[in-house]
């Protein structure tokens, strides 16, 4: 290939989307007012943007992750003005997700990359593993009309309930399931306290999704 196939073959695209992918791992944001999105996932913006790092989750938009609720937290930023923006996270693919009004999900903190200012959203936990096993158990909960994007390592598969899942694995749920926590003693018994397998999130109902993702991400977002 030489230089300007090069060029024109990954340049960016003309799509109308707001949230248009420009590869399963790029994520471009027609930004027109604001949008939120995961800091640091910025990797180019083009226009006059602006970017303002919000670290508490208190008070309507201020924020994203309580610290308190993980490791260290998952700040988000607040995109401003009007532009194109780029981004990334580590090479996960991207899933860009339309809520209409009322529709909403749940989803692993880690794994929310962006997410329009029209969409309604709030903070919780599921159960308590305790130590590096608790990894990944803050979720967020986004409600409709707007755009979102969530991100997964390798492309998803979407289960019905009733399932269990590795918790580390689970990316996000339906808003209408609320997960527990359980141990399985005999796992343990077998391959150690230390397994991430001894823990298990537990999907009961008739109705509704469960998300999950061909890797156990750690506490801090590596592998398991």
């Amino acid at each position: 290939m030489d230089l300007e196939d090069f060029i024109s073959s990954n340049a960016p695209g003309e799509g109308r989307e707001k949230f248009e992918l420009e590869n399963s791992k790029l994520l471009d944001i027609d930004v027109d007012g604001s949008v939120m999105a995961k800091a640091g996932s910025m990797i180019a913006y083009d226009g006059n943007l602006t970017f303002t790092g919000k670290s508490s989750a208190e008070g309507g938009v201020m924020g994203f992750i309580k610290e308190k609720a993980t490791s260290e937290g998952t700040p988000i930023m607040e995109v401003e003005g009007q532009g194109h923006l780029y981004i990334a996270d580590q090479e996960k693919k991207i899933q860009p997700l339309q809520l209409d009004p009322g529709e909403s999900i749940s989803v692993n903190g880690e794994d929310v990359l962006a997410f329009e200012t029209s969409v309604d959203y709030s903070i919780g936990t599921i159960g308590s593993i305790g130590g590096a096993q608790a990894g990944g158990l803050t979720n967020v909960y986004l409600e409709g009309p707007g755009m979102v994007a969530i991100t997964t390592h390798g492309d998803p598969m979407v289960l019905a309930p009733p399932v269990k899942t590795d918790p580390q694995a689970t990316v996000a749920w339906s808003s209408n399931l609320s997960p527990s926590i359980s141990s399985d003693r005999s796992i343990s018994d077998s391959i150690g306290q230390s397994s991430g397998e001894t823990y298990q999130m537990s999907f009961d109902g008739q109705q509704g999704f469960v998300v999950v993702q061909p890797f156990e991400e750690g506490p801090q977002g590596t592998g398991a």
